[in-house]
């Protein structure tokens, strides 16, 4: 059974830069496509980045493009989130997730596999 767990959240204040990461065990990493969501309160989660095996195939949300960037370290079972130029509005709970095959669909229903989620928090 595959199994996500993500780190790296915390307290930072805007323009800051934080890194998360997940680390994946239970399956072949390199058969799934990764991605990052997340959910600010009152809102629908949301898909922020995603990555397939190779990190040449890489997307990103509109809204941190620029700002952050997705990386995998294959040998080590582990995807990334490095943010930078961190705005209020990223405020949120950020989701690992595991799609359900090597690519990484924007819709939420394609990922079968989530980690426990990891709350960031910027601040004026």
């Amino acid at each position: 059974q595959v199994q996500l767990v993500e780190s790296g959240g915390g307290l930072v204040q805007a323009g800051g830069s934080l890194r998360l990461s997940c680390v994946f065990s239970g399956g072949t990493f390199r058969w799934y496509g990764m991605a990052w969501f997340r959910q600010a309160p009152g809102k629908e989660r949301e898909f922020v980045a995603g990555s397939t095996w190779s990190v040449e195939g890489t997307d990103y949300a509109d809204s941190v493009k620029g700002r952050f960037t997705i990386s995998r370290d294959n040998a080590k079972n582990t995807v990334y989130l490095q943010m930078n130029s961190l705005k209020p509005e990223d405020t949120a709970v950020y989701y690992c997730a595991a799609s359900s095959s090597w690519n990484y669909p924007k819709s939420q229903g394609n990922y079968p596999y989530w980690g426990q989620g990891t709350q960031v928090t910027v601040s004026l």
